[in-house]
C-alpha cells in the first residue's frame, strides 16, 4: 500500500493536481504492480516565501515556467 507525500509550491490549479495524482498513481501501479485503490498521495503545498535556493527566496524571483500564478510579494 504505497503512500506518497509530494511537496510543491502553492499556485497550481486543482485540475493540475488532479492530473498529477492520476499520473503518479499510474506510475506506481506500473512500477510496483500495486492496485490504484491502494495508492495514497498527499500533496503538501508551501508558500514561495518559505522556499529559498542559493540564498534567494522564490517569492523574490520571477515566476518560472512551472508556476501557474505570479509570486506574491
Amino acid at each position: 500500500m504505497p503512500f506518497l507525500t509530494l511537496q510543491i509550491a502553492k499556485g497550481h490549479s486543482v485540475d493540475k493536481k488532479r492530473e498529477l495524482a492520476q499520473a503518479l498513481t499510474a506510475t506506481l501501479v506500473e512500477v510496483l504492480g500495486t492496485k490504484p485503490e491502494w495508492v495514497t498521495i498527499h500533496i503538501d503545498e508551501f508558500e514561495r516565501e518559505n522556499w529559498s535556493v542559493g540564498g534567494t527566496l522564490h517569492v523574490d524571483k520571477p515566476a518560472g515556467k512551472h508556476a501557474e500564478t505570479q509570486p506574491v510579494a
